[in-house]
């Protein structure tokens, strides 16, 4: 265990290492801080077994799931297949195939000029979550790339809706692209995206992860709420894990949305699954209102990144 991790003698991580692979292989690394080796053992479980394999059961021949690219409202499409098996840390051979069948096989139709699956289209909150979920196997694309940093607004946010750069940006899309852009430089992608994406971090500090920055009130009671899978979907805990795993050193900005997630700790060391987003996920994983994994894991380490002890 390292130096900041936790004992898995502690019921909450006990409860979490009861889990999904996917669950058990970050638990590992980022609350108990277990051996490497260890962590790498767990994680090449995802594709092989539980929701993981399951998603990956469910592709196409064609490098589709369900027929379609996009996300439509009852069911999830190929775009958010693909970034969730990334987010549950999926990353061997076999995905690496299915993705490849994806490249392949997949294009954006004839409204985008059949342009490739993983050169995108044109909303950066589409564009984001294809380049997040193809950096890591190898699929991220300069032009998807391209498309984004040509898209920044100039207060340092994004917006699928702007019709100039001068109109503001959109914590939605921001946090697509902020996160896209960091697993592209996080794989070794040729560009440099420094500049870009700290102007974007920068957008929801200045913000404190949920203000309006002329008012100060509370943008959307919404953000407040935990969702996962979260899709384009933005809240406090979604900025906070990608600040954390960005790299980025705690800002005292972001006090307000720490506690607000420390504050949501149920008596039994838990979080609750507040929401899921309209649509039917390609694999059900959690159930709303009940003790949450995926927010529970979550929420720990951005606590233990941010130096708050969070005991039940």
């Amino acid at each position: 265990m390292s130096e900041n991790g936790r004992s898995r003698d502690d019921a909450t991580v006990r409860w979490l290492l009861e889990g999904d692979p996917s669950i058990r292989w970050q638990t590992l690394r980022d609350v108990v801080g277990a051996d490497p080796d260890e962590v790498a053992a767990e994680r090449e479980k995802v594709e092989r077994h539980g929701w993981g394999a399951q998603l990956l059961d469910a592709q196409d021949p064609g490098g589709t799931w369900g027929g379609t690219v996009w996300k439509p409202q009852d069911r999830d499409a190929t775009d958010s297949v693909l970034l969730l098996l990334v987010l549950l840390g999926a990353d061997g051979e076999r995905t690496r195939a299915a993705a490849a069948r994806t490249a392949e096989g997949v294009d954006w139709g004839e409204e985008w000029e059949h342009a490739p699956f993983f050169d995108g289209e044109v909303e950066p909150c589409i564009n984001g979550r294809v380049l997040t979920a193809a950096a890591p196997l190898g699929f991220a694309s300069e032009t998807i790339l391209g498309k984004l940093l040509d898209g920044q607004q100039t207060d340092g946010g994004w917006n699928c809706y702007a019709d100039t750069l001068d109109d503001p940006g959109s914590f939605h899309s921001t946090i697509c692209v902020v996160e896209a852009l960091a697993a592209y430089r996080d794989a070794g992608g040729p560009t440099d995206v420094a500049e870009p994406l700290r102007r974007g971090q920068e957008y929801l500090l200045e913000r404190g992860l949920m203000r309006r920055k002329t008012t100060g009130e509370i943008i959307d009671d919404a953000w407040l709420e935990f969702a996962f899978p979260y899709y384009w979907h933005y809240d406090v805990l979604r900025g906070l894990d990608h600040l954390r795993t960005a790299g980025v050193p705690y800002d005292d900005r972001l006090a307000e949305a720490v506690a607000h997630v420390a504050s949501r700790r149920r008596p039994d060391g838990r979080w609750t699954l507040d929401r899921l987003l309209p649509g039917r996920p390609a694999v059900p994983m959690e159930t709303v209102g009940e003790p949450s994994r995926w927010i529970t894991l979550r929420a720990l380490r951005v606590l233990d990144w941010a130096g708050v002890q969070s005991t039940a």
